[in-house]
């Protein structure tokens, strides 16, 4: 049964002026979502944040610690999975692990980037994932992502952020008359974004990236390098928006941002992590945060959920503790996985677009996410854990089903279910414009969110 309580009521003062508990929360989602344009900015600033609270990076390339107790986590390119072994887990308490993703839809750069156009210069990039192409029209952008650079050692890594340097510009609605009956952008011909003017032969995509090419320290700081454009050797980058999170509304409590399918996730757990990790500690369970890249397009990577980068480090984790294989499999078949993911709000300009009875509304909660078709893995003894978490946690939760008429999206539930067997249960906030450039999310529903991750974990 659906548990409708709200998680707080602040005064009408503290509302307007943004000063509650859930509008702090938004805003250090804020600052999270600015710091990470790109999956590998959201771990590494992830990273620092795991190093402030004592966690230690491990090397999949080297020995893990054995023995009992620690907090570890292991980055995988734009995947991160973080882990606190208690020194005193019980064997076959299983593992409690919260899955999200650090990717969102939008673009990437492609190969030869640098193209030039009536002296406009633009960017070559290739649409990534189910993105609302139209959000992205005529907003100043950035891109972000990893650089691959030729070094006196070999190749190595830094990352690049640049500032606002793009925009996707309209049509003129004087040159076309029907854009506001039928906008129709074609994804090769209308989504390449202008970056500057000038001489063909002045133009070098590549330098912008290179002058904004840095690497951040363990505090979280970004040291900018000095790296030739002839030195790059390849590239994963993305493109982002430059708008600042903003918390908006006549009472401050919703905010609007970029990629919060599926920062929100992400947030969520690792605040929890880090803000109890020493009650995780005292806990009979090993506690994970798998943040894994490429969901949007379907996960099969390495560093994606369908890849075996959860297994991987299930398997080492055990291997530390001294488990056998019988035992290993004990601790899979005692687990619950949180698939946390970005669901859907209730529009109130398209109310026909949901199912007509279960109506997920702001500040209601987050989402449990039920599919007939398994697209979300919840079942009735996953409701009924949701249940607990959310009571223990003292906040409300909704579900969430789609229109039978309208295709149903997924997540990684399904896929981690599949691949370890481990129970798996979908949830997470619900958005208004998902996959837009901008989506919009209320604040009560995302500190919501880091109380129950918090209070699963804490078990």
């Amino acid at each position: 049964m659906t548990n409708r309580s709200h998680v707080s009521s602040p005064s009408a003062d503290d509302a307007a002026t943004g000063s509650t508990p859930e509008a702090a929360f938004a805003r250090g989602l804020g600052e999270y979502v600015t710091a990470s344009p790109s999956p590998f900015h959201a771990v590494a600033t992830a990273a620092a944040a795991l190093d402030a609270a004592g966690f230690t990076r491990l090397s999949e390339t080297e020995a893990w610690p054995e023995g009992p107790g620690g907090r570890y986590y292991a980055v995988r390119d734009g995947a991160l999975i973080a882990w606190v072994l208690p020194p005193g887990a019980v064997a076959g308490a299983g593992y409690r692990v919260l899955g999200a993703h650090t990717d969102s839809p939008g673009f990437k750069l492609k190969p030869r980037p640098t193209t030039v156009s009536h002296r406009w210069y633009q960017a070559g990039v290739e649409v990534y994932g189910g993105a609302l192409l139209n959000s992205w029209l005529d907003r100043d952008l950035r891109f972000a992502g990893r650089l691959v650079v030729r070094g006196e050692n070999g190749p190595r890594e830094v990352l690049s952020a640049t500032g606002p340097v793009a925009r996707i510009p309209q049509l003129a609605i004087h040159l076309d008359r029907s854009a506001n009956e039928a906008l129709t952008l074609d994804k090769q011909r209308h989504t390449q974004p202008v970056w500057g003017v000038g001489d063909a032969q002045d133009a070098d995509f590549l330098a912008v990236l290179a002058r904004a090419a840095h690497a951040p320290s363990s505090a979280g700081e970004q040291a900018f390098e000095a790296v030739a454009p002839e030195d790059i050797l390849g590239y994963d980058i993305t493109v982002a928006d430059t708008q600042s999170p903003e918390l908006i509304g006549a009472q401050s409590n919703l905010l609007a941002s970029g990629r919060l399918d599926n920062l929100t996730s992400v947030y969520a757990g690792l605040r929890a992590m880090t803000d109890h990790v020493a009650e995780l500690e005292a806990a009979p369970h090993v506690s994970i945060l798998a943040a894994f890249d490429h969901e949007e397009v379907g996960s099969e990577t390495r560093s994606g959920a369908g890849g075996p980068f959860l297994e991987d480090v299930l398997e080492r984790i055990a291997a530390a503790r001294g488990q056998s294989r019988e035992e290993h499999l004990r601790e899979i078949a005692a687990s619950v996985c949180l698939s946390s993911d970005a669901g859907h709000l209730v529009h109130p300009n398209y109310e026909g677009h949901h199912d007509p009875v279960n109506t997920p509304e702001p500040g209601r909660g987050p989402l449990l996410k039920i599919n007939a078709k398994q697209r979300y893995t919840t079942d009735a003894v996953g409701a009924a854990l949701w249940a607990g978490i959310c009571e223990d946690a003292g906040i409300g939760y909704q579900e969430f089903v789609a229109n039978n008429d309208i295709p149903c999206g997924s997540t990684i539930g399904p896929i981690t279910a599949t691949r370890l067997g481990m129970r798996t249960l979908d949830v997470g906030v619900g958005l208004l414009s998902m996959h837009s450039a901008r989506e919009l999310v209320h604040t009560g529903d995302l500190l919501a969110l880091n109380a129950a991750v918090a209070s699963f974990w804490k078990g």
